[in-house]
């Protein structure tokens, strides 16, 4: 059932169909291909493009969360989408929420008439706090500064929208690039070595996914700190429960994604316990740009340089695995100077910033 946005604009349910390519998943289809449209559009950059097999596995719901998903359409034409997830975590207040419209219908009333419907499933739910990630384009504009004092964005057609609807912007991250050269790599083979003269009581394990059995808890340990042990601002944050089914679930949803992902972690030798953690990946095709997703030192291992080691570990690994690939982006929180001055001392540079803003539902 459709629902009238504006004079011109619907908002439809979608419906998760069971594969990319099944007979009744064209509307996917379409919603995946005007994602990445707009995705291009507002970073200029392509390496977030995900094909619908890709895709398919981030909207469906699961365990931990409920995802809905809604396309907007104009006279049948897909223009939009909107999807708002809802964590599962005991006590969680928090929704998190995206509004993604082609810029050419901008300015048409069209995401203003959406926010109502994404308050009704916070408060469906029982949720007070609607959480938004959103990344810029370059601009001239006025800068805001982040609720922390550190980083800003430009005051532009998105930051004014999202003001307007009741969002403050708490956080801001920086999107770094480091380009793969010999000489990057052979900057990253010196603080490799120095971070392991300082690090005498860890060494580097790695491994390409899924977990070995043996790692398994040690690594959901490590997951469900970053939700707790990573700068959040004053944004609300859930305290995630992972467990090794939870690891392995999300391991199939990466192997469905047709995604290769390497693990680095620092083991405390006199221990055996996993202090620190950096994933790199990409896929399927490993000659596109590589991702570093999450990172985590352990807050009770800190002071070792375990960031250095794990981060310059991996980026030297990395190229067996990816030897075509020939950049790594990775994104982290103005606030985090530990992990920005290791990306700085690396080679990597800012090429972007992403808001995250908060809504709290009166």
């Amino acid at each position: 059932m459709s629902i009238r946005l504006t004079a011109e604009a619907t908002l439809h349910p979608l419906e998760i169909p069971s594969r990319a390519d099944a007979a009744d998943a064209g509307a996917f289809r379409e919603l995946a291909r005007v994602r990445n449209q707009v995705c291009r559009e507002l970073t200029g950059r392509t390496e977030q493009d995900l094909e619908p097999e890709a895709l398919l596995p981030l909207l469906r719901s699961r365990k931990e969360r409920t995802t809905v998903v809604w396309a907007v359409r104009i006279d049948g034409e897909t223009v939009g989408r909107t999807v708002v997830d809802i964590p599962h975590e005991e006590g969680s207040r928090v929704v998190i929420a995206s509004i993604e419209i082609l810029p050419r219908v901008w300015g048409r009333g069209i995401g203003t008439a959406v926010l109502p419907h994404i308050d009704a499933v916070a408060r469906a739910h029982g949720r007070t706090v609607i959480q938004n990630w959103t990344e810029q384009q370059a601009s001239d504009a006025p800068r805001i500064e982040a609720a922390t004092g550190l980083g800003s964005v430009p005051d532009d057609h998105v930051a004014r929208f999202l003001r307007r609807s009741g969002f403050r912007l708490e956080q801001v991250y920086r999107i770094s690039r480091l380009d793969l050269t010999e000489e990057t790599l052979s900057a990253a083979a010196v603080l490799l070595d120095e971070a392991r003269a300082f690090a005498q009581d860890y060494r580097v394990v790695q491994w390409v996914l899924p977990t070995p059995p043996e790692r398994l808890d040690g690594y959901a340990w490590m997951k469900s700190r970053m939700s707790t042990d990573a700068p959040s601002a004053d944004l609300e944050s859930d305290e995630e429960s992972w467990d090794a089914d939870r690891v392995t679930a999300a391991e199939a949803r990466i192997a469905e994604m047709g995604q290769t992902i390497m693990v680095t972690a620092a083991e405390h030798i006199a221990t055996g316990e996993l202090a620190g953690f950096t994933e790199i990946g990409g896929g399927p095709d490993l000659s596109g740009t590589t991702m570093q997703h999450d990172t985590l030192v352990l807050s009770d291992h800190r002071g070792h340089r375990l960031g250095r080691l794990i981060k310059c570990a991996a980026i030297l690994a990395w190229p067996d695995v990816a030897p075509e690939s020939r950049d790594v982006i990775t994104y982290n929180a103005e606030e985090n100077r530990p992990m920005l001055s290791i990306n700085e001392a690396m080679g990597f540079v800012p090429i972007s910033y992403e808001g995250a803003w908060q809504k709290e539902l009166t």
